[in-house]
């Protein structure tokens, strides 16, 4: 075989595998969501947000206002309530414990962080639940002047059927999240602030006195 023939052959080989090389690399690119690049580099986020809910039946349940805060990785604090009230629910991830409170039951319920198939958006956004591995992930278009990314999960145990995000250029400005009761929650993000500082006492919980805990917290 001449040098040529073979600096030909050579050439050949290596020119397939780059070419390989992009054709993966162009898929994965392709593959990307909207979500996939906004949780890319994300440290932290704090948004305040409101909240509506409808019913199986299309009724409307009253509208309520939050804030969430997230503190990758691990690190959340997600709380809801009437407007011009105190929170009624407040659920806070300290990376160790996921706290929940419900007051109008008075009661608290912990449990290790990560622990059990339940997933919210502020755990995903946390990174407190592997994304590609539980869900699929998919961009569904562009609708309402929002780019929509739909996750399922891919265990039928899970407790809602799927969660819509949407996003406009770079930011996350709507949720909207479908349970197994057939009742539909969306969220409007309205002030939001990427990768700022945020206080740690945020991620700490103690319960409220007089509150039925119900779980021991881990150490």
């Amino acid at each position: 075989m001449s040098e040529r023939l073979a600096f030909r052959r050579r050439s050949a080989w290596c020119a397939s595998i780059v070419g390989v090389w992009w054709i993966i690399s162009a898929a994965h690119a392709e593959s990307l969501t909207a979500l996939d690049r906004y949780l890319s580099g994300l440290e932290s986020w704090r948004t305040e947000f409101s909240q509506s809910i409808t019913d199986s039946r299309g009724r409307m349940r009253s509208p309520q206002i939050g804030r969430l805060l997230v503190q990758r990785p691990g690190k959340f604090r997600w709380e809801i309530g009437p407007k011009g009230e105190s929170a009624m629910q407040v659920m806070v991830s300290d990376g160790r414990n996921l706290w929940f409170l419900d007051a109008d039951l008075e009661q608290v319920t912990v449990r290790p962080a990560g622990s059990g198939e339940t997933a919210t958006p502020a755990m995903l956004l946390a990174g407190s639940t592997p994304l590609r591995s539980k869900f699929n992930v998919v961009s569904v278009g562009r609708k309402e002047g929002f780019d929509w990314v739909r996750v399922s999960p891919k265990s039928a145990e899970g407790e809602f059927k799927e969660m819509r995000f949407g996003f406009s250029g770079l930011e996350l400005r709507r949720l909207e999240v479908d349970d197994k009761l057939g009742q539909r929650a969306l969220m409007v993000f309205n002030t939001s602030v990427r990768n700022g500082r945020i206080d740690p006492s945020e991620f700490r919980f103690v319960p409220p006195p007089g509150a039925d805990v119900i779980g021991k917290p881990l150490e």
